[in-house]
């Protein structure tokens, strides 16, 4: 009978914790608050196709801001955008958007030979360019990122993208802990995508 009662009382706690582990993962959905709304932009992708806000509706896009010469921090954010692009292989509700702050040398070739060289096979990860003054007006404008001294003073920031096209947070993506939480924020939003 004492063992009964423990087992009883075992399972009751067991099923205390779940319920409290299952109302704390809604209330972080609820946590991952609405920075801004992102207006109409147009930009050319690596294949030569228009990409403009409509193609951020339907899907969550982690975004970067990038230049394929970059010497400092874009290697390292192309390796880390490269684990994010194969950890989400499986669902198409999830792409990656890297913006060129290099229109000067980083022609649609170069962006697709970049592509290559960090292992993207598919459109889940699309790489854009656009004159640098849109790109300056789209960093600073609309994503709140500073823009200054272009190439080089651009933002190491990656941008979480609702598939409303709202801004939902920003990663610092030199940071291990802050790319676990935008792995934990993609897990929690990909299944509020219908």
């Amino acid at each position: 009978m004492k063992w009964i009662i423990i087992s009883v009382g075992i399972a009751i706690s067991l099923g205390i914790l779940a319920m409290l582990v299952l109302v704390q993962a809604e209330h972080s959905k609820a946590d991952i608050p609405v920075l801004g709304q992102l207006s109409d932009f147009t930009l050319t992708e690596r294949s030569g196709e228009s990409f403009t806000r409509d193609n951020l509706i339907g899907k969550l896009t982690v975004v970067d801001f990038i230049f394929t010469s970059c010497q400092g921090p874009c290697p390292i954010m192309g390796t880390t955008m490269a684990e994010l692009y194969q950890q989400f292989e499986g669902t198409s509700r999830i792409q990656f958007l890297s913006i060129s702050v290099d229109p000067e040398r980083d022609s649609l070739e170069t962006l697709r030979e970049y592509a290559t060289s960090l292992g993207v096979t598919d459109n889940r990860w699309l790489f854009t360019r656009g004159p640098l003054d849109s790109i300056t007006q789209l960093c600073e404008g609309q994503f709140m990122l500073a823009a200054e001294n272009l190439p080089g003073g651009h933002t190491t920031k990656f941008i979480l993208v609702d598939d409303q096209a709202q801004i939902r947070r920003y990663y610092t993506s030199l940071d291990e802990k802050s790319i676990r939480a935008l792995k934990r924020d993609l897990k929690l939003l990909v299944d509020k995508i219908k």
